[in-house]
C-alpha cells in the first residue's frame, strides 16, 4: 500500500522527515485508530476530504473541523465497515474523536497554525514558525526543554523564573511537560 499521504519535506532522501501539518494529520489518523476506525476506512476518508476540503492535508484544516464526521460516515460505508454500531453511536463517537483533536489546536485562515501539546494548556506550543518548532513557553519563547534543564541545574523553579523572565506556573509547567515526554519515550 503507498502511504497515506507524502511528507512535506519528501525531498530529505536519507531519512523520513515531517513537517508540522504532518504532525497534525498523524494525531488525527491516530485518533481514529484509537476509535476503533480501519485503516481502510481512514484512507477513503483522507482520499475523500481531499476533494471536500481541496487541500493535501485536509485533517489540519477548519474545514475539516465541521465536515469531519460526514466525510467520516460517508468514507466508513464505502470503505464496508462493521454496520454492527448505530449510526447514532458512531456519530455520536466521530464528534467526540474530532472536537477532542482539535481541542488543543489553534487555527488561522482554515489551517492549523500551531499546537498546545500539554493538556491543551495555554502556557506551552509547538508552532513551526518559532523556534523551529520546537515546544516552547508560548508566552516568552523559551524552548521547553531549557527552562526544564535549567531547574535541573538550578534545583529552584523560582531561581530559573528569575533567570528566563518567565513566570513560576509557565516554568512548572514546562518541567512537568519535559517530564511527560520523557516517560513515553
Amino acid at each position: 500500500m503507498p502511504p497515506l499521504w507524502s511528507s512535506q519535506h519528501a525531498e530529505v532522501e536519507d531519512h523520513l522527515e515531517i513537517g508540522f501539518r504532518d504532525l497534525i494529520e498523524l494525531r488525527f489518523v491516530k485518533a481514529f485508530i484509537d476509535a476503533g476506525v480501519g485503516l481502510l476506512a481512514i484512507r477513503n476518508c483522507l482520499e475523500y476530504a481531499r476533494k471536500c476540503v481541496e487541500d493535501e492535508r485536509p485533517f489540519s484544516t477548519r474545514r475539516f473541523e465541521t465536515d469531519g464526521r460526514t466525510i467520516f460516515l460517508e468514507s466508513i460505508e464505502k470503505a464496508g465497515e462493521s454496520k454492527l454500531i448505530d449510526l447514532k453511536k458512531r456519530q455520536y463517537v466521530f464528534k467526540q474523536v474530532i472536537e477532542r483533536t482539535f481541542k488543543d489546536l489553534d487555527i488561522e485562515d482554515d489551517t492549523v497554525v500551531s499546537w498546545r501539546p500539554f493538556h491543551g494548556k495555554r502556557s506551552i506550543v509547538i508552532d513551526p514558525n518559532r523556534a523551529f518548532g520546537q515546544p516552547i513557553a508560548s508566552d516568552f519563547g523559551v524552548p521547553t526543554v531549557a527552562l526544564a534543564q535549567a531547574v535541573q541545574a538550578e534545583g529552584s523553579v523560582e531561581d530559573v523564573a528569575r533567570l528566563f523572565d518567565v513566570s513560576v506556573n509557565v516554568v512548572r509547567d514546562a518541567v512537568t511537560f519535559e517530564d511527560e515526554l520523557m516517560k513515553a519515550a
